[in-house]
């Protein structure tokens, strides 16, 4: 017996003349036609109505019938796991031995333009430490003798290179430390600076307030790195910047508060050995050859006198110490001219005033 939908068969008697094409009567529902009078397998009612019918049997329309195919079922693809990556482990380093420095290729002609003489020298594995040779050490001797100049004029002539000097010690220890731009710790550190010589000047050059405005802007800077967003480490690392540059900027200011004499010794001995120290000459024999052409330079323009000589020594050691700083941690031509000018001369501040106290 064939299964039937609704309406129990086809037409109103179950047949139909031969040749005569199938019609719906009116108001019935849709019933079959005989062309395809088989049930879907394993039901007894319609399909269409089933919304659990079998998935693997597929539907087409055509036209005004319902086709019925046995599609095959479709496996299920089973999930590949990708081979697990073998990454290599470093080699182990034992304790006292130090890390491996990091392989570069061989340096070329055609390489990176942007490439400093610090980067290519590390390369070539000669010594990233790169001095800033004649040119900075130049414009350091005409800033030195601009503050010797200064100095024998007065005050407020001496004030205008200093403050040139404070603004390039600022912005040239950010640069050394790699910190660029950092508008916000070069801006501080030379407010700091400048508040300082304003407080000089008003307290008629007394030295205590170079130490109350460092202690206030060491605060300031701390708050502004609690304020930042970045990273723990990158926070600290930004404070210490930040307060080494003011340091050296507010300290710089000594030459505002020693006497005449004692600036005018002091950074012409600057001058002196930081050009002596730029000559093509060894390590060793450079730096005790720009010791002896600063204290004969102090001994000259001093008066003739031994305390002006030991005043140029001691202010020249300072010196050769912020040269070397200037020269190290991959320096680029713009740290040279700037933390390679400013250094020497802000380094020997506080020495030439304290020298100028002892040595009278």
């Amino acid at each position: 017996m064939t299964n039937q939908p609704y309406g129990g068969g086809y037409g109103y008697g179950g047949q139909e003349p031969p040749g005569t094409p199938y019609q719906q009567p009116p108001g019935t529902p849709y019933q079959q036609p005989r062309s395809q009078p088989q049930a879907w397998p394993g039901q007894g009612y319609d399909h269409a109505y089933d919304p659990y019918a079998d998935q693997q049997h597929t539907q087409q329309w055509q036209g005004q019938t319902w086709e019925t195919q046995m599609q095959p079922p479709v496996a299920a693809a089973a999930p590949v796991t990708p081979d697990p990556v073998q990454v290599p482990e470093p080699a182990p380093v034992a304790a006292g031995e130090p890390e491996p420095e990091p392989e570069y290729g061989p340096a070329t002609l055609a390489g990176n333009a942007r490439i400093t003489d610090a980067q290519r020298a590390r390369a070539e594995g000669r010594s990233p430490v790169i001095e800033p040779g004649m040119q900075p050490a130049l414009l350091t001797a005409v800033l030195g003798l601009l503050l010797a100049g200064g100095a024998a004029l007065g005050t407020y002539a001496l004030l205008v290179p200093l403050v040139v000097l404070q603004g390039v010690t600022a912005a040239g220890w950010f640069r050394l430390n790699g910190m660029w731009p950092a508008r916000q710790g070069i801006a501080l550190g030379f407010l700091g600076a400048l508040v300082a010589d304003a407080a000089m000047l008003v307290s008629d050059r007394s030295p205590g307030v170079i130490l109350g405005t460092l202690g206030v802007w060491v605060l300031l800077s701390l708050v502004l790195q609690l304020r930042s967003h970045a990273d723990p480490d990158e926070r600290m690392y930004g404070l210490m910047a930040t307060v080494v540059a003011a340091a050296l900027a507010i300290a710089a200011g000594g030459y505002l508060a020693a006497d005449a004499d004692a600036v005018v010794v002091g950074a012409v001995a600057v001058a002196a050995a930081t050009v002596v120290r730029a000559l093509p000459v060894a390590t060793a024999a450079s730096v005790v050859i720009a010791l002896a052409a600063a204290g004969g330079a102090g001994y000259a323009v001093g008066g003739m006198s031994t305390d002006a000589a030991l005043m140029g020594v001691g202010a020249a050691v300072c010196a050769l110490i912020g040269h070397r700083v200037a020269s190290y941690d991959y320096p680029s031509r713009f740290v040279h001219f700037t933390a390679g000018v400013a250094l020497p001369l802000a380094a020997a501040g506080p020495v030439v005033y304290t020298l100028g106290r002892v040595l009278g």
